[in-house]
């Protein structure tokens, strides 16, 4: 009989795939293996293993599989049935989340090799310089790969030379997988055996009289042996003895020294956990607890609503404990990477090696091995922190889910495909392992706290900050009437200035909070008016004082900085607008003898740039720390006792039905990391709107105040959490294509779904890499089925994709747009 299976391939199809294979590969093969699959007409990819049955497919003949990859499955099938849920629910392909989901190394890739066609003897008169150097190469050797090809024609691009010469059939093109992922080994050496008794060893070491720094190794080798547990390297005996790696290879060709390679993980830690037991509760985190215990008996996910400061991650660390006693694992989610740094030092003080780290500053073969450690339940991965994509990790005991400042819009993925909810995805996640999550935030989202008020959370309240810390006072600063006192100095207003000034003569650190990076978003010619726009997308360039240039920051085009206006050659550019590269530059000018850092995308590229970053600013290196959202995002600094808002108002004014509500959450967190000790911070907030409602809920730190507001906004125009959202995106490079297919769209929705469709619109940035974009909302009342609704927009997709006019359009899905 002959068996086939249905994989998974990670490319946006919309069905799984048949292939065939042996009896002896269906009895050994198991859902979530890896299997390399012929896809096309050569190509070679990594496919999943969905299903094993012996039901041939009836629209194609089915292929054979090229090779079994894994001896063990590499994906559980609980994680399938997660990314099932994760494809209809955010409207895409089981594909686009596989390869979202899994580590590229694990995507085992082809590899082209040029091969000689030896049935045919090209007359070496008619062939190019090209052509010749690359047949010459393959007299030498049987194949060559692309690279390799690149490197003989010092050309980057060889692939139109190599088409040509396929079609004169002078070559062939072989694909074959490579491995991606490289373990890393540690080379190690020991004495040999035969020297193990003390006699061999005096006549060892006397032998070696004449050779002194061969005897010095060997000596040296001894000492490390009598303190160190692990096997000795190469490289901290030559470091220890300080003799050259020529010595100690001369003992290894002599058979003294026996050479072994070690596999080793590249993330470790070094340190020792201190005893959780030593930490104590004070008594209103203690009742908070007993809270979350209590609410985890008849609720699934609780949302722990704690003010700043008020000491959750103690909460948690207590909480993780309990589940690591009963052989659980824990997921702890963060919205940032700037988090993880002080998060996983503090959760390494307790708990030691148990804490693993997962996130996209960590390197392929890095995500490889925590991704191991997970699938095994390692004791190094009892604990993993990190951000959004830590969720597809291969979990087989998970207890708790931990998704800390869950408010943030950084768990929301926008592209590419699956555009998921980290938060919501992990709550279905912990679903499907029977595991309790919590919600923690100072300032939690509309959609969990109205998911409160109905029941369908728990909840638990911290309303002191902990060692009875007081809030920090926060002041509005109008720099309106500042600006017409002609009271600013720069973007500074003189309250300002006078409150950084008195912190610094306390040794004491300041924050500041600007919202854009760059110098100046905007660079404008005083006599035409003209301001240099990206080529590629609707948006003026920003400036980058440090480097001269101009910047998208879309799409990553840059020029440098012209002295003369493009337009009418003026020498009369001035700069609009402000970024965090022009407050550090006011900054140094205001205050000379202060050190000012900045924290923004520019400036914590590196992988370890947060860390030291943060690390330098926690250790007071700096006296000033500038950045955008970064420094509001559950940050513990011990020093900071001011903290400025540089304007408000940019953040209240965004074209989006959330801007209030994220205003809120952003400047009271960032309020938040004033005056996190025993004396009571100020928080300064400049703005042309002193009397703006959401302004004067944050003075008075009122939650509720905010809720109740946005909640009747939300319902009176059919916003979330009362409605469903999807965002329907198409784009086109063309723009009379993309208005006319977008029409056709709109007119067919609005023809099911009626007054429920906003659209099709331009957004604000309505061309980005040059490809135009126009978008519909689609609004689902509660009452309304979701999968109906994405079943009828379904159809009209397919209704669309036949008309071969529009077939070059595409169309996105950002189901929840957030």
């Amino acid at each position: 009989m002959q068996h086939f299976i249905d994989v998974i391939l990670p490319i946006p199809l919309e069905k799984l795939f048949t292939y065939s294979v042996s009896q002896e590969a269906a009895k050994v093969l198991q859902k979530g293996m890896r299997v390399a699959v012929p896809f096309g007409k050569s190509k070679i990819y990594t496919a999943l293993v969905y299903e094993i049955h012996t039901n041939p497919p009836t629209a194609y003949e089915a292929k054979d599989i090229h090779e079994v990859i894994d001896a063990l499955p590499l994906v559980t099938p609980l994680q399938i049935d997660h990314w099932q849920w994760m494809a209809h629910y955010y409207m895409c392909t089981l594909g686009e989340v596989f390869r979202t989901a899994v580590p590229s190394a694990f995507l085992l890739e082809s590899e082209t090799f040029v091969l000689k066609n030896k049935s045919i003897q090209p007359d070496e008169s008619l062939l190019d310089d090209q052509e010749f150097l690359v047949l010459e190469a393959l007299e030498h050797q049987e194949s060559l790969k692309i690279s390799d090809v690149s490197a003989i024609l010092d050309k980057k691009t060889v692939l139109p030379m190599l088409n040509r010469m396929l079609g004169k059939k002078y070559i062939l093109l072989k694909e074959t997988l490579h491995e991606q992922y490289k373990p890393k080994q540690l080379r190690t050496v020991r004495l040999h055996d035969q020297f193990s008794s003390e006699e061999a060893l005096s006549v060892l070491l006397e032998e070696l009289s004449r050779a002194p720094k061969q005897r010095e190794v060997l000596l040296h080798l001894f000492q490390l042996q009598a303190t160190a547990q692990n096997p000795i390297s190469v490289s901290e005996l030559q470091t220890r003895s300080g003799a050259s790696s020529g010595v100690i290879k001369s003992l290894v060709e002599k058979g003294i020294l026996e050479e072994q390679m070690l596999t080793i993980d590249r993330i470790t830690y070094d340190g020792e956990a201190t005893s959780a037991n030593k930490f104590h509760l004070s008594n209103f985190q203690e009742a908070c607890l007993q809270q979350l215990k209590s609410s985890h008996t008849s609720k699934q996910v609780t949302l722990l609503h704690g003010i700043t400061s008020s000491g959750k991650t103690e909460v948690y660390i207590k909480l993780i404990e309990e589940y690591l006693n009963v052989g659980k694992q824990v997921l702890y989610l963060l919205p940032e990477i700037a988090l993880t740094t002080q998060l996983i030092e503090r959760l390494q003080a307790y708990f030691g090696e148990k804490v693993a780290v997962f996130h996209s500053k960590y390197s392929q073969n890095e995500r490889v091995e925590v991704w191991n450690n997970v699938l095994q339940n390692e004791s190094k991965a009892q604990i993993v922190i990190g951000a959004r994509s830590s969720l597809f990790l291969p979990f087989t005991k998970l207890g708790l889910v931990i998704i800390d400042e869950e408010h943030e819009n950084s768990f929301k993925q926008y592209d590419p495909a699956p555009r998921y909810h980290a938060r919501d995805a992990a709550i279905v996640l912990a679903t499907l392992h029977k595991a309790k999550v919590i919600l923690g935030s100072a300032t939690p989202s509309l959609e969990s706290f109205y998911n409160v008020q109905k029941g369908k959370y728990g909840y638990a309240f911290m309303d002191q900050r902990y060692g009875g810390v007081q809030l920090p006072e926060i002041e509005l600063v109008d720099i309106k009437e500042a600006s017409r006192k002609k009271r600013m100095n720069g973007h500074f207003s003189e309250r300002l200035v006078k409150e950084i000034s008195e912190t610094l003569a306390l040794k004491e650190q300041v924050i500041l909070f600007q919202n854009r990076r760059g110098y100046a978003p905007i660079v404008e010619c005083t006599t035409c008016g003209h301001a240099p726009q990206c080529p590629n997308c609707d948006v003026s360039l920003t400036y980058h004082q440090a480097k001269k240039q101009l910047r998208c920051h879309y799409c990553g085009f840059h020029m440098v900085l012209e002295e003369q206006c493009m337009a009418c050659g003026s020498a009369t550019l001035d700069t609009k607008g402000f970024g965090t590269e022009q407050i550090e530059q006011e900054l140094l000018t205001l205050f000379p003898e202060a050190k000012v850092g900045r924290m923004d995308l520019d400036t914590t590229r590196g992988k370890y740039a947060y860390e030291k970053i943060i690390g330098a600013f926690a250790q007071k290196e700096f006296d000033i720390l500038v950045g955008t959202q970064m420094v509001t995002k559950g940050l513990d600094f011990r020093h900071v006792n001011l903290v400025g808002i540089m304007n408000a108002d940019s953040l209240l004014n965004f074209p989006d039905f959330r801007a209030h509500e994220r205003s809120y959450q952003l400047l009271t967190q960032v309020s938040g990391r004033a005056g996190r000790t025993e004396k009571r911070g100020i928080v300064l907030v400049q703005t042309y709107n002193p009397f703006h409602s959401i302004l004067q809920q944050v003075v008075a730190g009122n939650y509720m105040a905010m809720y109740e507001e946005q909640m009747s906004q939300r319902e009176q125009y059919h916003y979330p959490p009362t409605n469903k959202i999807i965002k329907i995106s198409l784009k086109h490079k063309d723009y009379n294509s993309l208005n006319e297919a977008a029409t056709w769209f709109g007119k067919a929705l609005r023809n099911v779904f009626g007054a429920q469709i906003l659209g099709p619109e331009f957004p604000p940035v309505a061309r980005i890499r040059n490809q135009y974009i126009k978008q519909i909302l689609v609004k689902i009342p509660r009452k309304q089925s979701l999968k109906q609704t994405k079943n009828s927009i379904k159809r009209i997709e397919n209704s669309f994709n036949a008309i071969s006019w529009y077939r070059s359009v595409r169309v996105i899905y950002d189901v929840d747009y957030f």
